[in-house]
Formats: structure tokens, C-alpha cells, sequence
């Protein structure tokens, strides 16, 4: 979350809103949130209804949740998503801002 944290402003500067979903409940999110003073939404989902929507592979001989991040434009639409192999599997910022400069501004 350091890593979204860093480049918070030019997620902004798209358009678009970081969101990150996690396995905690409501209180343990509440509380990592508050002591991190995180500038984005943070969504529990302890139930994983958010994980199975999305297709978000568990795989308990790696620490549970592999990452998985997807873009999703205004309407509902997933434009991109990129399920990790490895907690250390994730798409750099650059990345994915590159991929949201790619999409249209109307669609995100």
C-alpha cells in the first residue's frame, strides 16, 4: 500500500480512485487505516464476496490472498486486471498509470 500511497495524486490527477480490498474485518481495516493515515478507501472483506467476484485466487502455501489489481471504469466494467503469483507480483504504479492514460478519460 506504499507503493499506491506514493503516487496517490496522478491516480487523482486521472480521474480515477484507488480502493483496496482486504481480507481484515471492519475493525482491524479501521485501525490499519487510522495508524497509517492511508489517503485512499479501504474496503474489509472478510467474507471474501469481493475476492470471488473479482476472481481473486487464496493459496494458503503463500500467505493466503495472492494481489490482484483491476481497473474498473465508471460503469462497472473491469478494463484490466492482473492476478499476482506471488505476494511480490504486482504491476508497478508507472504501470498501471500507464494503462490508465491508455483508456479512455470518458470510460474511467
Amino acid at each position: 500500500m506504499a507503493q499506491l500511497r506514493q503516487d496517490h495524486a496522478a491516480f487523482l490527477t486521472r480521474g480515477a480512485k484507488v480502493v483496496v480490498v482486504g481480507p481484515e474485518d471492519a475493525a482491524a481495516f479501521d485501525a490499519y487505516w487510522r495508524k497509517h493515515d492511508l489517503p485512499f478507501v479501504g474496503v474489509p472483506d472478510p467474507d471474501a464476496s469481493v475476492l470471488k467476484r473479482y476472481g481473486q485466487e487464496v493459496n494458503l502455501f503463500k500467505l493466503g490472498r495472492m494481489p490482484a489489481q483491476v481497473i474498473v471504469d465508471r460503469v462497472g466494467i473491469a478494463r484490466y486486471a492482473h492476478y499476482g503469483h506471488a505476494m511480490f507480483d504486482i504491476p508497478s504504479n508507472a504501470e498501471l498509470l500507464s494503462l490508465l492514460d491508455s483508456l479512455n478519460p470518458a470510460q474511467i
